[in-house]
């Protein structure tokens, strides 16, 4: 049997060049961990509209995705030029997003909903949506050069994982403008948008770690983009039902039919990816076993 395992220090690197992206990122973890001391201290609600609480967790959120984004970008395939436009453009936009809602917040003020028509807030309002509207318009022409690659050596099984995540992303983009237009996470009876927002969000992280795992198992590269596939399509079908249930207003967590197909199809998922974990994991010590005899040896 083939063995598709490459040789990566012939790889592009995952954050290569993305130290500046890799600082926002922390930057997020950081201001979340304030946010939390600031809660133990004074509690979660900032009157009249502020919740502490949705600042941790935006934060942390979007520094999760800036993390993602300076893991993937040297994979992009982009020009020296183009790839640092792309990164000065996010890191100028998360820079605001992060001002925006955990000051506004802290000063009680929703970023995004607020019911205080003073003049500053519809500002920072509006320029929160506009940046938000550029970040996805951003992030859709980035996904173009994850599906135009051919190239064999530029880690085939991540950016096979890329290209699933993207199109997710476009159920997360759908989700936060759906939030933008009604002006609130809810809608329906029971639906809730911030979980297929937040989940579909997820992708960017969930779905290139299985490429990058599966790299490190021993079997035919034929056999491990099968699993991907299979992986991947499960994570859609649950963000696609999960999508459907919100839109038809209904929670994700109630026993019907399309929330138990959908975290079927996620168990489907998690089943894959555990599965390529403890092969990954299994292939990292038997290499490094190797090292540590030839280290010996020597």
């Amino acid at each position: 049997m083939r063995n598709h395992k490459m040789d990566i220090a012939q790889e592009s690197k995952l954050f290569e060049g993305e130290k500046i992206l890799v600082m926002v990122s922390l930057l997020g973890f950081l201001l979340s961990f304030g946010i939390v001391i600031y809660i133990g201290i004074n509690g979660s609600v900032v009157l009249p509209e502020g919740n502490a609480w949705s600042a941790f967790s935006f934060d942390a959120a979007v520094g999760m995705f800036t993390l993602s984004l300076a893991a993937i970008l040297p994979l992009s395939g982009l020009s020296s030029g183009k790839r640092k436009a792309v990164r000065w453009f996010f890191i100028i936009a998360l820079l605001y997003v992060y001002f925006a809602e955990t000051v506004q917040h802290l000063r009680g003020i929703n970023p995004r909903f607020s019911q205080v028509n003073e003049t500053f807030d519809m500002i920072i309002g509006y320029l929160f949506g506009i940046d938000a509207v550029l970040m996805i318009v951003v992030s859709l022409l980035l996904a173009i050069p994850y599906f135009r690659r051919k190239k064999s050596h530029e880690r085939p099984l991540v950016v096979l994982g890329i290209r699933y995540a993207f199109i997710s992303l476009l159920f997360a983009f759908a989700a936060g403008a759906w939030m933008s237009v009604v002006q609130s996470r809810f809608t329906g009876s029971a639906g809730n948008l911030i979980v297929l927002h937040g989940l579909s969000f997820h992708a960017l992280q969930t779905l290139p770690l299985l490429g990058w795992l599966m790299g490190w198992i021993q079997i035919a590269k034929k056999k491990a983009r099968q699993l991907i596939h299979i992986g991947s399509i499960a994570w859609t079908i649950s963000i696609v039902l999960i999508f459907v249930q919100t839109a038809l207003g209904h929670s994700v967590f109630e026993w019907t039919v399309l929330p138990i197909i959908s975290g079927v199809m996620l168990l489907i998922y998690i089943t894959i990816t555990a599965i390529a974990m403890y092969g990954a994991l299994k292939s990292m010590l038997k290499r490094c076993k190797k090292e540590h005899v030839y280290v010996s040896w020597r």
